[in-house]
């Protein structure tokens, strides 16, 4: 099984991936295990003088101005984690909470927060045994990081609340634990705390939602090229010299991925051959690489971004290396909220346009030759008519899901928490969006993929005869009579979803950028 290995310097994408999804086993450094040893000391030199130090002897947010006595600290980070853990709603899905709580190991073992080495090694021994907290859709407001949605992950360390088993069964956490072999924490001064204080949920939601729509915009690239082949039109427009005089790198990309899907097809460049001859094509093909470009361009900010936070310590207070300890606002969660907000919005383009490439195929006044709805039987077989309306309505929605949630901000804690980033809600609308940007691509490939089988006696583009028969293969039906359309339209989708269509043209065409 894969390791990472978690130190102080934070972490990568891969290894967030690989953690969430993959199940990969932790272990922390040693340099790791010095550093918060290092920092543990400060703490309890701290804990043990009269003044008062916010986290370490005091309430929180605005309790925050009481002292607690010694006698009384170790209920307040048990209350702190219990009483936070007030999350409702749906569960949050297992690979979302393994990244949270990976995340948060990573800003602990930084040496920043002043926890334990024992804590960081129980969250290591927890992930490792397949034990995942049960964690609502709604508690966090993406400041003070994902109070909620981290205090319920806290509280599994703790033996408290409900978790799921590696047998995928929920069951109190305590019995869990026992079984897996893990004592349950005992929390120490600040250690509630800086479990709770982070922008973990929000990052791991977005290094996850950058994976999924890297390998969608490689797959819309081609579902474009596939409809333009389809519709006959030109690849004159993805000439790298008319993209190099307007030099967006993502542009550029995802122009040269079309030319290469399209490279020795026989069904482009027939505009002179029709009785109404063509002098361009519609917007929707002609400027694919613009709009997948500026998505792309996007994502590489939002990855920017993700790199810098993947670097982090998040909490507050923090442990400096000289040996203060400071208050600070860096759990605020603006800067991840800003650009799934972004992702959202470019996502949401990218489902419109493909939509609208798709419709142009079912039209028979604008698909240049191709049967109504690329129907068997126009008439008697309604073809995929409402296999659009489907498409249609799922791009409504991702235009409700671009309304941007950090431009919203809602006061908390009896003013002390007067501006949140509504980042977690930014995430969880984002992976709503990737979903069904990933059905609105399969769509469009499987109309495009019917299309140029319909175009008899012109011969696809070798690419394209390899992600039909791939798609095929895949149990993605062909051109015929009205069927059952639903379970075509779930193979088209898991064939996307998986990569498939990605993998079935890049051994003819090379990597895709």
């Amino acid at each position: 099984m894969h390791t990472v290995v978690v130190g102080t310097s934070g972490t990568t994408a891969e290894d967030v991936i690989a953690v969430a999804r993959g199940n990969a086993r932790i272990e922390l450094s040693g340099e790791a295990l010095d550093a918060l040893a290092r920092a543990r000391e400060i703490v309890d030199a701290l804990a043990a003088k009269p003044e008062p130090v916010y986290g370490v002897s005091t309430g929180f947010g605005a309790l925050a101005s009481r002292h607690i006595s010694p006698e009384l600290r170790a209920q307040l980070q048990r209350n702190i984690v219990r009483s936070h853990a007030a999350g409702m709603g749906p569960r949050v899905e297992r690979e979302v909470v393994r990244a949270l709580m990976f995340l948060r190991l990573k800003t602990v073992a930084s040496g920043h927060t002043g926890v334990r080495p024992s804590v960081a090694q129980t969250m290591a021994d927890v992930l490792n045994a397949g034990i995942t907290p049960v964690v609502h859709e709604y508690g966090s407001l993406g400041c003070s990081g994902d109070l909620a949605p981290l205090s319920h992950c806290a509280l599994t360390l703790m033996g408290e609340g409900d978790a799921e088993g590696p047998d995928g069964v929920v069951r109190p956490a305590g019995e869990l634990l026992a079984e897996a072999g893990i004592q349950p924490v005992e929390l120490k001064e600040k250690e509630g705390l800086a479990l709770l204080n982070g922008t973990d949920g929000m990052l791991g939601m977005l290094v996850m939602a950058l994976a999924d729509l890297d390998k969608l915009y490689k797959s819309a690239d081609i579902t474009a090229a596939l409809t333009l082949e389809a519709l006959l039109g030109t690849e004159k427009v993805l000439a790298p010299e008319l993209h190099a005089i307007r030099p967006h790198p993502g542009q550029g990309a995802s122009a040269a991925n079309m030319a290469a899907v399209l490279q020795g097809s026989g069904l482009t460049g027939h505009f002179q051959e029709e009785s109404a001859p063509r002098v361009q094509d519609a917007y929707s093909v002609r400027c694919a690489p613009q709009v997948a470009g500026a998505g792309r361009d996007t994502m590489a900010h939002a990855a920017l971004v993700a790199s810098r936070e993947l670097a982090s310590a998040v909490d507050n207070p923090v442990v400096l290396p000289d040996g203060r300890v400071e208050s600070n606002g860096n759990f605020h969660g603006a800067p991840v909220a800003y650009v799934l907000d972004f992702l959202a919005i470019a996502a949401a383009d990218l489902g419109s346009i493909a939509e609208r490439r798709t419709d142009r195929l079912l039209d028979k006044n604008r698909s240049h030759g191709l049967p109504p709805f690329l129907a068997d039987d126009a008439g008697v077989d309604s073809g995929l008519m409402i296999a659009q309306y489907t498409q249609a309505a799922l791009v409504s929605e991702m235009k409700r899901l671009a309304v941007p949630a950090s431009a919203d901000s809602i006061p908390s804690s009896a003013m002390q928490e007067d501006h949140v980033s509504m980042g977690w809600s930014a995430a969880r609308k984002l992976r709503t969006a990737v979903d069904n940007l990933t059905r609105i691509i399969a769509i469009e490939m499987y109309a495009a993929t019917r299309a140029i089988e319909l175009r008899h006696g012109l011969t696809p583009a070798p690419a394209s005869r390899a992600a039909i028969a791939a798609a095929r293969a895949a149990g993605v039906e062909g051109p015929g009579p009205d069927r059952f359309l639903a379970p075509d339209l779930a193979a088209a989708d898991a064939f996307v979803r998986s990569g498939g269509l990605v993998a079935a043209v890049e051994p003819v065409t090379g990597p895709l950028a």
